[in-house]
């Protein structure tokens, strides 16, 4: 028997949570503020920030889309940033990909601020979730934890493989299963033997961003399996790194594609920007 391991139950009781702190800020004049900055023409991402923007109203904040359009040049984009970073009405700043061709996410990061980069996306938060200091996460990788942490899924002295090796998900992620004291392992898809290494795992966090990628030859039965993949296939349908199908039946516990990750990676980022707000009124108070 496979246990589902669901993100929207633990999104909505983080989002009831952030609300009656937001309303208490309302009262003093205060309304969290994130913006998403995005150039491209991708649907998923147009439906993103649309769940974000509902996300962020349920917990009385303030979402702003700034669409710059797949023809964006790079200094375009940088300005954008720039200028978000110096309003002191903005607590929270998102670099959304896709760019726009020949645009790299990491060639631009460095212009959010670091007390307002509530994706962790700046080099500079990088350097500090790698040196365990104080920093916002990606919300990702903070997701992934989360809903660890809400199923009572023990993460210390645990064998885990993660499955993706990118600066913006699977290396965060492993950063984090690291200061929880589990033995971690980073392959991607080009891992020779990939299944040998990952039926080794007592958890499995797929985050290669290859749909079906991971199959029931990659498990063993007692394993739980964290998918963070995010894939549209032709026929327009979400599905994850896992191949949830053949899998279920066959391992202990599996995020679903849509609403595991998904839900969780929303409300963190809500909660990124809701600490952005008591960062900016300490360093500003007099």
């Amino acid at each position: 028997m496979t246990a589902i391991l669901d993100g929207a139950a633990v999104a909505a009781g983080i989002l009831t949570r952030i609300a009656a702190a937001s309303k208490q800020l309302a009262a003093t004049g205060i309304t969290p503020t994130l913006t998403v900055v995005t150039a491209t023409a991708d649907p998923i991402t147009a439906k993103w920030t649309q769940i974000l923007s509902r996300a962020a109203d349920q917990a009385g904040m303030t979402c702003r889309p700034i669409t710059l359009g797949p023809g964006a040049t790079s200094a375009d984009i940088r300005a954008t940033l720039t200028e978000l970073s110096m309003e002191p009405e903005v607590n929270g700043i998102v670099l959304q990909v896709p760019l726009p061709p020949g645009i790299e996410l990491d060639t631009l990061t460095d212009a959010i601020a670091i007390d307002k980069d509530i994706d962790g996306a700046n080099p500079l938060s990088a350097g500090r979730l790698a040196r365990d200091l104080p920093v916002f996460a990606p919300a990702i990788a903070r997701a992934v934890v989360t809903l660890l942490n809400h199923h009572m899924i023990q993460i210390r002295d645990k064998k885990v493989v993660v499955v993706g090796r990118s600066n913006a998900v699977g290396k965060p992620i492993a950063d984090l299963l690291l200061q929880r004291n589990a033995t971690v392992t980073i392959c991607h898809r080009h891992t020779t033997n990939l299944a040998e290494i990952t039926r080794t795992a007592d958890l499995v966090i797929a985050a290669a961003g290859h749909p079906g990628l991971i199959t029931v030859e990659h498990i063993h039965p007692e394993a739980v399996l964290i998918d963070v993949g995010l894939n549209l296939t032709p026929a327009g349908k979400l599905v994850g790194d896992v191949n949830a199908t053949e899998v279920i039946g066959h391992v202990a516990a599996l995020t679903p594609v849509p609403g595991g990750v998904g839900p969780v990676t929303t409300a963190m980022l809500l909660d990124h920007t809701l600490r952005a707000v008591h960062i900016s009124s300490r360093t500003t108070s007099p």
